[in-house]
């Protein structure tokens, strides 16, 4: 696998049960190899021009480029926010197998 093609995406949630049920989706559906739950975030952003201050989970995805836009497309049909963050990040480097293991995990639709 070319180190490039993996990718990290990241997307906050408001709670457990949304968070596990979007990862849940996107393993079992093939669009991520692994998906962190991470709590504890606080998140402080500019919404519709009010200072806003949330709890939330941050979900740490590890897939293929290949999956990104079908990954995209499952998280905005199963996420509760109106405009939920969807960021993805080049993987430059990593553990070759593990690299490995991200691409034989993921399916490209």
């Amino acid at each position: 696998m070319n180190e490039t093609n993996a990718i990290i995406v990241f997307c906050t949630c408001p709670d457990q049960q949304i968070a596990e049920s979007i990862s849940h989706h996107l393993v079992s559906e093939g669009l991520a190899a692994c998906v962190n739950i991470l709590p504890g975030i606080r998140s402080c952003y500019l919404w519709q021009g009010e200072v806003e201050t949330d709890d939330e989970l941050l979900l740490v995805m590890k897939t293929h480029a290949d999956c990104y836009q079908a990954l995209q497309a499952a998280i905005l049909t199963l996420h509760p926010y109106e405009l939920p963050e969807v960021i993805a990040v080049p993987i430059d480097r990593g553990l070759p197998a593990y690299l490995d293991w991200i691409s034989k995990s993921t399916q490209s639709p």
